[in-house]
């Protein structure tokens, strides 16, 4: 029986020591801010995302939070926020937002897991691939919008297929 293995049959399983142990296993840069929390850094093709995961006992949610910088000129911010919108039709595990006064691109989801619901080391390895691979799938439409003279639809042209890279 190997060490994960072991420590999925225990009782007392909290989703944020399953996600240390996926860390530890893939040797994410990680910091367990708290016992609910927990921040990493995930090397993609593009950038290096910055990921934590927070679990809230109140409401039975896991949230991640995946972010990387992002400082679009003022004149284009229009074109940055029509693009959101057309991503976010796209993914359907999650949104994008941007936080424009912390100049952060931000991918979001929350895991309800109420009732006692426990998630699985595979569920949440996938949680965190699917947030990465969005991130590589629209960055480069992002930069498009920001930086060129495309349209937003030329634009995301560059993200109709699915990213393939390391998470």
């Amino acid at each position: 029986m190997t060490a994960t293995e072991h420590f999925l049959e225990s009782e007392d399983l909290h989703p944020i020591d399953i996600v240390e142990t996926l860390a530890e296993h893939h040797a994410w840069d990680f910091d367990r801010v708290g016992d609910d929390q927990i921040a990493m850094a995930v090397e993609g093709q593009w950038r290096t995302y910055s990921i934590t995961l927070a679990w809230s006992p109140y409401d039975e949610t896991l949230r991640l939070i995946c972010t990387f910088e992002m400082d679009p000129p003022e004149q284009r911010l229009s074109h940055l926020y029509e693009a959101l919108n057309a991503t976010n039709d796209m993914v359907w595990d999650g949104a994008f937002t941007y936080w424009h006064e912390q100049r952060l691109m931000v991918f979001r989801y929350g895991l309800v897991l109420n009732g006692g619901q426990i998630a699985s080391q595979e569920q949440l390895g996938r949680l965190i691939s699917s947030a990465v691979g969005n991130c590589e799938r629209f960055y480069p439409a992002f930069q498009l919008v920001n930086w060129s003279d495309q349209t937003v639809g030329e634009a995301m042209q560059v993200a109709m297929a699915q990213a393939y890279g390391r998470a």
